[in-house]
């Protein structure tokens, strides 16, 4: 009597040639998988249970909820989510909307549009830090311009420092974070501006369709995906940017700049307490995760598959 094995040969072929397909992506894909589980998935489950433990000098315990239950009466912490919807929501809204009205200029043909292109683009070739010490130098009431051209505008009695004014401190990492960040959406909407058929303008122009019925009726439907993910991905950037929150302001004054972001560094690494700095991360975490998911089911409902 034969083995089984050796009754249906051509079933094990089968079988073994459906497994090596099956696998074979996987084992293109192991590298990268590999590289994410190291690179993105360790450390936030490291991060997370940071956020159970109360950290000291020279050891660490488990507290549990503890830290959360802290934050439900930090004050600070409080102040530092106001402070993080104005900063997004200020910078975001005019960066995309000069961005905007950039990538439209640029998708036009004139003269010297290459040289302009180039001006645009300049500021996310600058490293943040710099541009923090630049703007800081810029709003300085001594050496800086901003400030006497204010004054020589009226709009000041004398040149002053308006990020030492814990009212208007937190206009100037906005202003400078506007500049830094207006080339993302105009080099992205631009792209999706010259994916844009030129033959629908033109039909649409013969039909009589003023610009801005063009605009409406043509730009923005073909531009509703890419401004949903970059909007997306802008604040979420945007909310966890610090740099030059902290390279101008510190944070301060008086805590009017303090960010959720500038927070979690200031109680990680000069208070040293970087179970509370965990706990306030994963709760960031949650509150982008959560607005990232509206914000994809809004586009799900609102724009076509």
């Amino acid at each position: 009597m034969r083995p089984a094995f050796a009754r249906n040969p051509l079933g094990s072929g089968f079988a073994a040639r459906s497994l090596r397909r099956t696998a074979e992506p996987w084992l293109y894909l192991s590298p990268a998988l590999v590289i994410l589980v190291l690179v993105l998935f360790v450390p936030l489950v490291i991060g997370i249970s940071y956020s159970f433990r109360r950290f000291t000098a020279f050891r660490s315990s488990y507290v549990g909820l503890g830290q959360y239950r802290t934050m439900l009466h930090d004050p600070a912490l409080g102040q530092a989510l106001i402070n993080t919807v104005w900063w997004t929501a200020g910078s975001l809204a005019f960066q995309f909307l000069l961005g905007l009205g950039l990538a439209l200029v640029l998708n036009r043909r004139f003269a010297g549009r290459s040289v302009v292109q180039a001006i645009v683009f300049l500021p996310w070739a600058v490293p943040s830090f710099l541009a923090g010490l630049t703007w800081a130098w810029l709003f300085n009431p001594v050496i800086g311009p901003i400030p006497h051209w204010l004054y020589a505008a009226g709009l000041q009695a004398q040149p002053r420092n308006i990020l030492a004014n814990p009212h208007l401190a937190m206009w100037g990492p906005i202003i400078a974070n506007i500049w830094f960040g207006v080339p993302f959406f105009t080099i992205t909407l631009l792209a999706a501006l010259k994916s844009i058929p030129a033959d629908l303008y033109e039909a649409a122009a013969l039909d009589g369709a003023t610009v801005w019925q063009r605009f409406m009726r043509l730009t923005v439907p073909f531009l509703a995906p890419t401004i949903a993910i970059t909007v997306m991905l802008r604040t979420i950037w945007i909310a966890t940017f610090a740099d030059l929150i902290f390279v101008m302001t510190g944070g301060g004054p008086a805590g009017s700049t303090n960010t959720v972001a500038t927070y979690i560094y200031v109680s990680a690494f000069r208070a040293m307490d970087k179970g509370y700095a965990a706990a306030v991360a994963v709760l960031l975490l949650f509150l982008l995760v959560a607005y990232a998911l509206v914000l994809i089911g809004m586009r799900r409902r609102l724009l076509p598959q």
